[in-house]
């Protein structure tokens, strides 16, 4: 089989290369590269039997298992496109998701189904539900026209022929706090799916003999990597379901993993557990997302694992991965993201578009194969990130007719002499939570809704363990004189995930104070906050 294009490709070009060679772990089961396509392939003959459109949407809610990663390489092989979702989101943000996109087909289980019934009315374009164990919603009353499919029966159902999908297509949709308070679907082809796997494959120096351990989120730029990169690899990938930093360095002990990449608040408690020694035997790297690593954590990880390599990375959602530092250069400059992956060009741009000079701040501009294709039906959002490359930036010169769209991140850095780029700060409010990115305002817009505010702001402090910690102030409800604390956080784990709970919340009195221009000042409670308590 030729080089992958596609991102199923990934997978099936091992199949008929090694097909015994191990692919997927979860627990005590191991399936070789041959089942996993198998298994990848009566999926997708199962989604185009349901009569699944070229480039309709199927979402997959649910934690990691062999379930999810055949129905996302099912979805992309029969010329679907994948959603994941995060297994934490409650039934009102899923809901939220599917109505956005459009999804046709959800992969759940029963379990998951049952939280899910009260909203499944408000999802319009759902078709059908498929349920990794069972064929009976016996307990549900399904909205008319939506029918329920047990996994195993959809898999034993007739071939079929799947759509045909180029490079360019739609893959997926990745969705990621917005701005504005809603989640917003990063849209992905096969080729930036593919670019990426390549591109990270590449400086990790991932290997057949690789054994790479998915500790976050597959609906995680990051965590998804972690099967692309492995599967271009010829790798296996151990997926897991972690509740305690222990259960992790048990799974690196257990399954002999070789790379291991998580967040800073993961790697913050591991780093203060201690390591059996066996790990070290086996991990060549461990690599780091989602926020800046403190020196402190970095260090307690090396000496844990002294042979093991550390990669320090930047990513982007909207461009899947930006920056790594080389482990050779880690000692002589630990805060710096590095340069950028290979088949990419990171720029560093001011206002008007022109280059910065070394050590000047400016935007960090992401350009190449792995810029995603927009924000899914959302034009505005789109044209704040995605804009036209200038002529003469770079490599774009003023003879070309076509037009090139880059990410421009929202984030200022700076470039040292030596092209080094450094973290400087993000341009809008958006916070950074145990490796998350959430909106002030999708926070806010829950605590709206319990009707236990009257007025309300959240924004972001400084946290030892999660990054940044989200703080609320709030005022009580129709000029009240008391905020009801312990209700107010009850209702927002109820209606949130855990990572977007506020970490305190301190009650003040009505109106809150404005802005010029009529809104909320968060920035001015903010900065007061900070000043009277200082960070978390």
């Amino acid at each position: 089989m030729t080089e992958s294009t596609l991102l199923h490709e990934l997978v099936a070009r091992n199949a008929a290369r090694t097909p015994h060679a191990p692919a997927l772990s979860y627990g005590l089961q191991t399936l070789p590269y041959s089942a996993l396509q198998e298994k990848i392939d009566s999926f997708a003959s199962g989604l185009v039997t349901l009569g699944l459109g070229r480039t309709d949407r199927v979402a997959i809610y649910l934690e990691k298992r062999p379930e999810s990663v055949v129905a996302a390489f099912g979805a992309a092989a029969a010329g679907g496109v994948l959603v994941p979702m995060n297994p934490l989101l409650k039934a009102e943000q899923v809901a939220f998701i599917a109505r956005d996109c459009n999804v046709r087909v959800l992969v759940t289980s029963p379990e998951r189904l049952q939280l899910l019934w009260p909203v499944l009315s408000e999802c319009p374009d759902l078709r059908h539900v498929v349920l990794t164990e069972g064929s009976s919603a016996a307990t549900v009353t399904l909205p008319p026209g939506l029918v329920v499919h047990a996994w195993g029966a959809l898999l034993d159902g007739p071939a079929a022929g799947a759509h045909r999908v180029i490079d360019t297509d739609l893959c997926a949709i990745l969705y990621t706090s917005g701005s504005t308070g809603r989640p917003k679907g990063v849209v992905l082809s096969h080729r930036n799916m593919v670019a990426g796997a390549k591109s990270v494959a590449s400086y990790l120096e991932n290997r057949s003999s690789d054994v790479l351990l998915a500790a976050l989120p597959l609906s995680f730029d990051a965590g998804f990597s972690q099967l692309t990169t492995a599967f271009h690899a010829g790798a296996r990938v151990v997926l897991l379901n972690h509740l305690m930093p222990k259960d992790v360095l048990n799974a690196l002990e257990r399954d002999k993993v070789t790379g291991l990449t998580a967040v800073p608040p993961l790697y913050i408690q591991l780093s203060q557990l201690e390591w059996p020694a066996a790990i070290g035997e086996h991990l060549r790297y461990f690599a780091n997302t989602g926020g800046r690593m403190p020196r402190e954590t970095l260090q307690l990880l090396r000496q844990r694992v002294p042979r093991a390599l550390p990669f320090l990375m930047y990513g982007l959602t909207e461009a899947f991965r930006s920056t790594y530092l080389p482990p050779e250069q880690v000692d002589m400059r630990p805060d710096s993201i590095g340069k950028a992956i290979p088949n990419a060009e990171i720029l560093v741009l001011r206002e008007d578009g022109t280059e910065c000079a070394p050590d000047e701040p400016g935007e960090l501009v992401h350009r190449g194969a792995l810029v995603g294709q927009g924000y899914w039906n959302d034009a505005e959002k789109t044209a704040e990130r995605y804009k036209l490359l200038p002529a003469g930036i770079g490599g774009r010169q003023a003879g070309l007719m076509l037009p090139e769209y880059a990410v421009f991140s929202g984030d200022t850095v700076q470039r040292d002499v030596e092209g080094y780029l450094y973290f400087v700060g993000r341009r809008d409010e958006m916070m950074k939570t145990s490796g998350y990115r959430v909106s002030p305002t999708e926070v806010e817009e829950v605590l709206y809704a319990t009707r236990l505010v009257g007025e309300c702001v959240a924004f972001g402090v400084h946290h030892a363990m999660l990054g940044q910690a989200i703080q609320v102030i709030a005022s009580a409800p129709d000029g009240g004189a008391a905020l009801d604390v312990p209700a107010l956080l009850a209702a927002c784990k109820k209606q949130m995930p855990a990572y977007m709970v506020p970490h305190g919340i301190e009650p003040m009195a009505g109106p809150l104070p404005r802005n010029p221009n009529g809104k909320i000042d968060r920035k001015k409670l903010s900065t007061e906050w900070l000043e009277q308590r200082g960070p978390a």
